[in-house]
């Protein structure tokens, strides 16, 4: 790629620091970051961080809550060529010692849990560790340290999130500089960001969710404000004293705040949200941007950036999807690889600069992610007559709680684990509250015992505590079509349903 084509998201940093030498980068606590400040940290974090050896294409890891430290790491990655993921937090000890394993990252920086600890011991690691705060503020090089030399591409990957574990591990997806800024301009026009905007971070920033509207932010100029979890009165407070634009909240997180300020002692109206409850549009600013009059979304995953179709850009179209993001190319392609009619049901497929640079380390998996020129989401969708698309639902089988992503295999694996337990399934089953919970559909190994609790919390031990099951219960056989159970059986049997779907 020629320099005078190149961005990344290095650069836009850069740009930043010199258009904007006065705006307010970062806020989170008692750190205020202005752009010239956060330039000249990554840049010191960056000269720490090449002196490790973390340069073109090395791992880099934060193992902790939400932080500042988040965007800053990633911006010194940006400037080395490196690559940053950012864990899932709330993961069990095994579930971390699985992404140390598969990454082998040069550097960890992690924040101290019983978690973290027993993962380091179950791995045999050439890395750098980093305790934050702690060592993190002495890690940084010399004040003087300037910008790296290294020349970056901005179609290599900087970013790495962990998501798709249908096949019972989740794999990293590989985003990179232009699928990011891609992916932040699209949002942008759709959300109708404007000078100014300020980003309260309060969901994960491991969540695509929460890093699309961070990178967004960002790629503007505006402000991102961190918080390390989501605290209903904590974000009352930030968002009247920061006065945020926009947060990332959904159904239960509103519901909170709602219920954290029913008094009235928090102004929540520079928040210009999406309509949700009278109680709550009587306490913020209703948008009416294409994002928030559409009752937000339309249909994404992390493999493509975030979104890849907007609702707001399908007003008052028949697809519940809306239609594909400016710069996406969207197809519904059959078995044969080969575009469906309106009207029939097809895998979603895509091409754009937002789309992923594939899987860490699963080359099967890429090949067959990109069969055609399309990258394959593995889900199912319809287009509809006026042009809009609706999603139908995964090909693989997934369940949805509250926002979180829960796969079967998953859960299943973890079940197995148990020396009780001979077989496993796991199903979603309606949940008035986060839409569905799991449900353990569970067979005992000859002449073993096990209570439910047990199994709940040996699932709890294995992966994060938000994927256990609900409930268990217990059969006499699985049934099954070939080798996988038989998911549409169980749910008649055992109560399934509303799966994500149209």
């Amino acid at each position: 790629m020629s320099v005078v084509h190149r961005l990344t998201l290095g650069d836009v940093l850069g740009e930043h620091r010199r258009g904007r030498p006065l705006g307010t980068a970062v806020v989170d606590g008692a750190v205020r970051l202005t752009y010239p400040e956060l330039d000249a940290r990554a840049n010191r974090l960056a000269a720490a961080l090449a002196a490790d050896g973390a340069g073109h294409g090395e791992r880099v890891v934060w193992l902790g809550q939400n932080s500042f430290r988040v965007l800053e790491l990633l911006l010194a990655c940006a400037r080395l060529g490196a690559i940053l993921c950012p864990v899932n937090w709330r993961q069990s000890a095994d579930e971390h010692a699985h992404v140390l394993a598969d990454l082998e990252p040069r550097v960890v920086f992690w924040e101290e849990s019983e978690a973290v600890e027993k993962a380091r011991g179950q791995v045999s690691l050439d890395a750098r560790w980093v305790a934050s705060p702690g060592e993190y503020e002495t890690y940084l090089a010399d004040e003087g340290a300037g910008e790296p030399s290294a020349v970056v591409d901005g179609d290599a990957p900087v970013l790495a999130l962990y998501t798709a574990a249908f096949d019972g591990r989740p794999r990293a997806a590989l985003l990179s500089h232009a699928a990011l800024i891609a992916h932040s301009m699209s949002l942008l026009h759709v959300r109708q960001m404007e000078d100014g905007f300020t980003f309260l971070a309060c969901g994960p920033l491991f969540h695509v969710g929460t890093m699309m509207f961070t990178l967004a932010t960002f790629q503007l100029g505006g402000t991102v404000v961190v918080t390390p979890s989501y605290e209903p009165a904590e974000v009352c407070r930030l968002i009247e004293a920061e006065r945020c634009t926009q947060a990332f909240l959904f159904g239960p997180m509103i519901d909170g705040l709602v219920e954290a300020n029913k008094d009235g002692a928090y102004d929540l109206t520079s928040l210009r949200f999406v309509s949700h409850s009278p109680e709550w549009d009587a306490m913020i600013t209703v948008d009416d941007s294409p994002w928030c009059a559409s009752g937000m979304g339309g249909y994404g995953q992390t493999e493509v950036g975030g979104m890849l179709t907007f609702l707001g850009l399908g007003l008052g179209g028949a697809g519940l999807a809306g239609r594909a993001s400016p710069l996406a190319h969207v197809r519904l392609l059959g078995p044969s690889g080969r575009e469906v009619a309106p009207g029939e049901v097809g895998e979603i497929c895509a091409r754009g600069p937002a789309v992923f640079s594939g899987y860490w380390n699963r080359p099967e998996a890429n090949e067959a992610k990109a069969a055609g020129g399309w990258h394959h989401t593995g889900d199912l969708g319809r287009r509809e007559p006026d042009g809009t698309l609706t999603f139908i639902g995964p090909r693989l089988r997934m369940i949805k709680s509250a926002n979180e992503n829960i796969y079967p295999a998953e859960v299943e694996r973890a079940l197995k684990s148990h020396p009780a337990v001979a077989d496993a399934a796991v199903i979603g089953v309606p949940d008035e509250r986060f839409g569905q919970s799991p449900k353990a559909v569970v067979v005992l190994a000859e002449g073993a015992d096990a209570t439910a609790e047990a199994l709940v919390e040996h699932v709890r031990d294995q992966i994060a505590s938000y994927k256990k099951p609900r409930e268990v219960v217990f059969a006499d056989t699985i049934p099954k079509r070939g080798y996988t159970p038989d998911y549409d059986t169980l749910d008649d049997q055992y109560g399934g349903g509303g799966y994500p779907s149209a």
